[in-house]
This record gives C-alpha cells, sequence and structure tokens, in this order.
C-alpha cells in the first residue's frame, strides 16, 4: 500500500470553483473519509487522485513521488462507485477477476486471488452467479472485491454505500471496517454521512466549497469543531449555536444574546467582551446539576426514540435541543433549567474555534 499527498489542487469547471487549494496528507495504511455536503469538491479530489482528471494546479504524489504525469491505468490505483459498476454478463469470479485479466496475470494467480478475495468477503457460493441474482449487499461486496483482487495501492471509494438500506449500510459498514484491519490498506473513502465517516475513519477530512475546513480524528473532530460550519455539520443532532455578545456586567461577565442573558461567572473560561457564538452539545445538557453555565428553556416538542428522548424549545428567541436519557417527565409548555459544564461549552469568534 502506498502514502498519499496532494498539496494546492486547484480544479475550476466555468465559474464553479471544484477545489480551492486541497493539501491533503494520507498516511500509508490510513482509511481517511473526505465528508462534506454535496458539491462540496470530494469527489472531483477522488477523480484528480486516480488521473480521471487533470489538476488546473497543483500535484498528487503516492510514496512521495509524483504522478501527474501517469495515466490513471499507471496509477495502480483501485475505485469503488456508488452504482457498483458491474459488468451484467460476466459472473460474480468474472468480475473479481476482471481488473486482473487486463493487465495481464496468469489463469492461475487469477483463480487464486479470486478465491482469496471470495473467502474475504463471503462470497464463496456465489462465484457462478451473475449480478442480477445477487442482492445490494451482494452486488456491493463484489465491487469492493474487485477493487481488493488487484491489490493496488490505493483505493479511492466514492459512497459506495448509497444506494444501500439503513439496515444494509451499516452491515456493510462494518465488513469494510474488518475488512481495512485486517489488510491495513490505504483507503480514502468519499462521503456527505457524517456517521459514516465517524465510524469508518481514522482519519477525517472535512470539507466545504472546494476547500478542506478540518482534518483530523473523528472524535477530535467531533470534540473540537474548527468552525461553525464542522461543528453544525458533525453531530447529530446538531451543535446549538447562540449567537449574542459578551459583556462586562457588575458581577463579571455575562452573555446577552436574542432575548436572553446566561450569567457565566461559573464557566470556568477567561472571557473577553465582544461577539461570539457558544456551541452546545444537545447530550451535554442535563436536566440536573448547578455548575458551569445554566440556562432556562420553555420546552415546545418532547420526542421519544427509544432508549433517550429530544426536547426541543426556546431560549429567548434561539432554538435549543437537548438529547436526554429516557427517564423525567417533561413535556411541551414547561420551562426547564438545563446545565452544561465548563469543559464542554465550545466558544467561536468570527465563526472559528476561540
Amino acid at each position: 500500500m502506498s502514502s498519499l499527498m496532494v498539496q494546492g489542487l486547484y480544479k475550476r469547471f466555468g465559474q464553479v470553483v471544484a477545489l480551492d487549494g486541497v493539501d491533503l496528507d494520507v498516511p500509508d495504511g490510513t482509511f481517511c473519509v473526505l465528508l462534506g455536503p454535496s458539491g462540496c469538491g470530494k469527489s472531483t479530489l477522488l477523480n484528480v487522485v486516480a488521473g480521471l482528471l487533470p489538476p488546473d494546479r497543483g500535484s498528487v504524489s503516492m510514496d512521495g513521488r509524483p504522478v501527474d504525469h501517469l495515466a490513471p491505468g499507471e496509477r495502480d490505483v483501485a475505485m469503488v462507485f456508488q452504482n457498483y459498476a458491474l459488468y451484467p454478463h460476466m459472473t460474480v469470479a468474472g468480475n473479481l477477476g476482471f481488473g486482473l485479466k487486463m493487465r495481464g496475470t496468469s489463469r492461475k494467480e487469477i483463480e487464486r486471488r479470486v478465491l482469496e478475495t471470495a473467502r474475504l468477503l463471503g462470497l464463496e457460493t456465489l462465484l457462478d452467479r451473475k449480478p442480477r441474482e445477487l442482492s445490494g449487499g451482494q452486488r456491493q461486496r463484489v465491487a469492493m472485491g474487485r477493487a481488493l483482487a488487484r491489490r493496488p495501492r490505493l483505493f479511492l471509494m466514492d459512497e459506495p454505500l448509497s444506494n444501500l438500506d439503513a439496515r444494509l449500510r451499516a452491515a456493510v459498514r462494518l465488513e469494510l471496517r474488518q475488512l481495512h484491519r485486517r489488510l491495513k490498506g490505504t483507503i480514502v473513502y468519499v462521503t456527505h454521512d457524517q456517521v459514516e465517516a465517524m465510524t469508518l475513519g481514522d482519519r477525517v477530512v472535512v470539507m466545504r466549497e472546494g476547500r478542506v475546513l478540518q482534518v483530523g480524528a473523528p472524535e477530535d473532530v467531533y470534540e473540537r469543531p474548527a468552525d461553525t460550519f464542522v461543528a453544525t455539520f458533525v453531530g447529530s443532532p446538531e451543535m446549538n449555536l447562540c449567537r449574542g455578545r459578551v459583556v462586562r456586567g457588575t458581577a463579571g461577565f455575562i452573555f446577552q444574546g436574542d432575548g436572553f442573558i446566561i450569567d457565566l461567572a461559573r464557566t470556568g473560561v477567561e472571557w473577553t467582551e465582544g461577539e461570539v457564538e457558544l456551541g452546545l452539545r444537545p447530550e451535554d445538557l442535563r436536566i440536573e446539576g448547578d455548575d458551569g453555565l445554566i440556562i432556562e428553556v420553555e420546552i415546545d416538542l418532547v420526542s421519544h426514540a427509544g432508549a433517550e428522548k429530544y426536547v426541543h424549545g426556546r431560549l429567548g428567541r434561539e432554538t435549543i435541543t437537548a438529547r436526554l436519557d429516557k427517564g423525567g417527565r417533561l413535556q411541551s409548555g414547561d420551562r426547564a433549567v438545563f446545565s452544561i459544564q465548563a469543559g464542554r461549552l465550545h466558544v467561536f469568534r468570527g465563526g472559528r474555534r476561540a
């Protein structure tokens, strides 16, 4: 397997800037997930790395060697697409071995690798079937197996699970993660699903409008979002953001929001005056406790989701969502006091983490 480095990538389609100075370093053996909304440049970046699109500027290197001059077939990368791209007239075995056959691999070696890959993915009993005879999950495993059988330097996966239903997607996610741990390959994986990104990736790259906003381990991206976009895009329900101003009062600093005031004296944060946004994760809001930051919320709706419930309400003219354990008797129309520990409070100035 290989490491990957892209430096200063720019790509424009007419007036649309798809990549705007992208830098990325993916160490050997990393499962790297490109996460962002549709149209942010994730798939364009993948296609530039594969050699399917030339960049307007910038470079792509593997193992420290530039590959910009190499055609797609010479880069030794394998792609997996969301539509599977299987050959309908071929059997599972034929699809698994097609890439090897095109590279001139001997028949004996093709048979060995096809069987090895089929065993790895649980496809041994399906080798003689055609794609139309397979379920969606089985077709996706064949698509991944075709890439695996080649033993490429780099795996590129473009939303490969998006056509599967939720239950099957969760199952294949688990299989893919376990497969990566066994093979220790280098994978660059594109998705707009933040749950997928957080459960699959060793490293998550959050993109927006052709730019990389943050790179880090899933827990780092979640716990310390670099800006308000990352803060609200990663996490479900999304982070509550309260816009306002920190001012010095007679008894210490206070936060003046839209129709409400919060005492900041017990937060343990060193405040300075000015415009800020306070970020509150729904799961960090607690009904009990009087430490840290205290807010009083007028409850509009309580929705139940198995072992949890979601409380939606108003803090002044801001909307607030809290995710709580199933217990308690909160209902619409109640006024509830929530607390959040100082260490769980996120502060942003000018849209960036303070």
